[in-house]
């Protein structure tokens, strides 16, 4: 009897050790009990698991019109040495030159991996012409949209940003459910944004490689997002890409903090107004506020999952026209052919890709680990 009598005991001390949380989990890869501190999502890269990590397979341009083609193609994505590197190429290599001109690209594949999963923006197909190019760029968009989501922890990704002209990675967390309606009123956790270019400047401020970002997003519509009293940054002279660091999150029911290696650069902790409030909507009494019956951390109350991708360029502003750079930017956000006058010069930044040296290590944004804590 006491064999069993001490398995029995040893049991009861472990359940006993498991304090509930706060935090709550669901997907394939998600914890069945919830301990508080306990580390309830991992990756360290020492193969690709496609079970934790669902590609994006779509043309739409992220909805900012960037260049890039998202696809599942171990040229994009790839373990290697531990660390996950999510490297963009050039579409001509797989299609050829012409194709870009006049080629059709239907990207509906009949395998359950290959659906496109978004077709809004000419997302699922697409024909080139001379004025309007298909996609000049393939690259990746990692998610754990089946896999893994959760509400309120403690997230921490050790990563190092790509560098090269107008490369532009994020890794983020987006809602799994929409539960206060479609973007932004069920909110964005932008974990990390940074740019490429090594020596790029706005008002002679460095906003390249040695910038770093933190953002959410969240309104009751996109024309009125409050992101901007949201909104940090960090700045390094050494530059975001010539180190890994870690991107760190604190999400509580009661505020959200931004760290970079465990040093804090933004804070929201909303009142009893909740985000309505924070963001300034309150002064228009004609929209309903979205999150009226949440809590005060609405649309920040709810699950998300994790995103990590490489785009490229964009018309949205995120490379504001205006900058300067050793290279001119070769488009201006209000083109309709943007694309076709990003490729055309591609003598310029195609080079500070560095794609024949070191598998394109450089332009790749590298991923040591990501690991999500239970509060």
């Amino acid at each position: 009897m006491l064999p069993i009598l001490t398995g029995v005991l040893a049991l009861a001390s472990l359940g006993a050790a498991c304090t509930p949380s706060v935090t709550t989990v669901s997907g394939t890869h998600a914890p069945a009990t919830v301990c508080s501190g306990a580390l309830i999502f991992a990756d360290d890269f020492n193969e690709f698991d496609l079970e934790k990590w669902q590609h994006e397979n779509t043309l739409a341009g992220g909805g900012n019109w960037e260049f890039q083609y998202y696809n599942n193609n171990r040229t994009n994505s790839f373990s290697k040495n531990g660390l996950l590197h999510i490297r963009p190429s050039l579409t001509e290599d797989q299609f050829g030159s012409h194709f870009m001109t006049s080629g059709h690209l239907n990207i509906e594949g009949g395998a359950p991996a290959d659906r496109c999963t978004n077709p809004q923006w000419w997302g699922c197909e697409r024909t080139g012409s001379p004025t309007n190019i298909l996609n000049p760029i393939k690259s990746a968009r990692l998610r754990t949209v089946n896999s893994f989501s959760f509400r309120y922890g403690r997230v921490e990704v050790r990563a190092k940003m790509p560098a090269g002209d107008w490369l532009w990675p994020a890794i983020w967390l987006m809602p799994a459910y929409n539960s206060y309606g479609t973007w932004p009123a069920s909110g964005e956790i932008d974990l990390v944004e940074s740019r490429g270019n090594r020596d790029m400047r706005l008002n002679g401020v460095h906003i390249g490689t040695q910038e770093a970002g933190s953002t959410l997003h969240y309104g009751p519509y996109p024309a009125l997002n409050g992101w901007e009293r949201a909104h940090w940054l960090r700045r390094n002279p050494a530059g975001y890409d010539t180190q890994f660091h870690r991107y760190q999150l604190i999400w509580t029911p009661d505020f959200l903090r931004f760290s970079i290696d465990d040093v804090e650069i933004g804070r929201v902790m909303p009142g009893s107004g909740g985000f309505w409030e924070f963001g300034g909507f309150n002064s228009n009494p004609n929209i309903e506020n979205p999150w009226r019956y949440g809590s005060k951390m609405a649309p920040f109350d709810q699950k998300f999952y994790i995103i990590m991708n490489v785009a490229v360029g964009g018309t949205n502003g995120f490379f504001p026209d205006g900058v300067t750079n050793p290279r001119p930017k070769p488009w201006w956000n209000g083109s309709p052919t943007a694309a076709t006058d990003f490729w055309n010069g591609r003598n310029d930044w195609l080079p500070t890709w560095k794609l024949n040296v070191n598998d394109g290590e450089d332009a790749s944004l590298q991923v040591d680990y990501v690991r999500v804590w239970a509060l």
